[in-house]
């Protein structure tokens, strides 16, 4: 029985460690998806927008009936005293003072008003309409800026682990070359410096390909991190680096008026200027409707509140009316918060006109990027075929002893170059298709 449990529970542990093991298998756009959910970014912006959908219900209840329900119990410890005419009571020239009123004093009522028209009120909900399409901006906003630095960060760890790859060839290429010079060394036909020079291309290439792994491994350290998920946890990015991002070729100008950036700027353009309305408003006349309800009862002792005497008696009133304000003069407030409010228009008026601008110098830029970057990569990839189609031939001339170590050490190092041209263009290739598609608004798809 013993070695039973023992049995099982080192299979449970065997197989947890197993599942531990399992890797994730994670496309561009999982990857953008779950950023998005766990992101702290969106995470706020979301709060934001829930907080604003909270304001424009505040907004509004200005404009719904307010009912209120009070009560009332006074004991005058003194009644206030009332001076009369002595000329009542034949006491001529004189005042008498007498004591008004009972000592207890109690009333109850319900009071409600209605807002008829309230210009105000009327455009300061439109506000928070229009800021809480803000906020919806605002989490769409960051959704799509975490979705472009995943998307570079995705890139990024494919571009790098081709780059190892592309080490990982020139290894086993290299060692190859290293065995035949040893065996020539060994045999007498070769030189014992040739090998120490192969063999020093060779650790090199062991070093870069370490240092490649150990940045790899960063990188998918920073991915987890952003997907919110355990460190220890395998993933495997299932797109390749050379996938296609931007599907038509990109327009030589655009309006920017898809980029989410200039859609929230012309919200709060819009914003300011309806700040300015609601201080305007302040001029125009409101009108109130207010009706009340009630019940009074007035006792010399306390003790008739509860009794059926004649004194237990309860007052009804009521009244109904309008209420009109006309603002006449406040001291110029309203005239000095209209003019600040004008000048947070301008100014957001020209917040608005330098980012086109510099939207604009930054799709060019992107536009030379890409078309550049798309040439090099074109160009680099063919000279990656030539060099080791080079280094090939120089390495047959070698072993044959047409061509000395050097020649082929450099072959060798014009390969290594024509790598890093290539790994280095596709990667920015990269990056000006996310501007691109950033700029134009476009980085939306990869969201949804």
């Amino acid at each position: 029985m013993k070695t039973n449990v023992i049995t099982a529970t080192f299979m449970l542990l065997f197989s947890s460690g197993l599942f531990a093991q399992q890797s994730v298998s994670l496309s561009l756009k999982d990857c953008i998806k779950q950023a998005t959910e766990k992101n702290i970014n969106v995470s706020q912006s979301l709060l934001e927008q829930e907080k604003s959908r909270f304001k424009t219900q505040e907004t509004r209840s200005a404009l719904l009936p307010q009912i209120d329900v009070n009560g009332t119990f006074q004991n005058n410890t003194e009644l206030p005293i009332t001076m009369l005419p002595g000329d009542i009571m034949g006491q001529h020239g004189t005042m008498i003072p007498l004591s008004m009123g009972v000592q207890y004093n109690t009333s109850a009522g319900i009071s409600a008003n209605q807002v008829l028209y309230n210009q105000t009120a009327l455009t300061a909900l439109k506000l928070s309409k229009k800021a809480e399409m803000a906020t919806t901006l605002g989490v769409e906003k960051a959704k799509e800026e975490i979705a472009k630095e995943v998307a570079k960060l995705y890139f990024l760890i494919q571009t790098s682990a081709e780059q190892i790859q592309l080490v990982q060839d020139n290894i086993e290429r290299t060692q190859r070359m290293t065995d035949i010079v040893k065996k020539q060394v060994d045999n007498g036909i070769g030189k014992k410096v040739d090998y120490d020079r192969i063999l020093v291309t060779l650790q090199n290439l062991q070093t870069q390909k370490d240092n490649n792994q150990a940045l790899y491994e960063q990188q998918l350290n920073m991915m987890k991190y952003m997907l919110d998920m355990p460190i220890d946890q395998n993933i495997v990015l299932t797109d390749s680096v050379g996938m296609g991002l931007v599907t038509m070729l990109p327009a030589e100008s655009v309006d920017f008026s898809n980029h989410i950036g200039i859609q929230l700027l012309e919200a709060q353009k819009e914003i300011a200027s309806l700040n300015q309305k609601v201080v305007n408003a302040g001029y125009m006349p409101s009108v109130v409707l207010f009706a009340q309800y009630g019940y009074q009862g007035m006792r010399d002792d306390f003790k008739d509140y509860f009794n059926d005497s004649p004194m237990n008696k309860w007052y009804s009133s009521s009244y109904i009316g309008l209420r009109v304000s006309i603002p006449v003069f406040d001291g110029f407030q309203k005239r000095s918060k209209s003019r600040q409010a004008k000048t947070d228009y301008v100014k957001a008026g020209l917040v608005l006109d330098n980012t086109k601008e510099r939207f604009t110098a930054n799709y060019k830029t992107a536009l030379n990027n890409y078309f550049n970057n798309k040439t090099t990569v074109e160009r680099q990839g063919n000279n990656i075929a030539l060099a080791q189609q080079v280094y090939q031939e120089t390495a047959l001339k070698y072993r044959e002893g047409m061509a000395t170590m050097s020649d082929l050490l450099q072959d060798e190092m014009g390969l290594n170059n024509a790598q890093a041209g290539y790994l280095n263009a596709l990667y920015k290739y990269k990056e000006a298709e996310l501007e691109i598609m950033s700029l134009n608004g476009e980085i939306k798809n990869l969201i949804r």
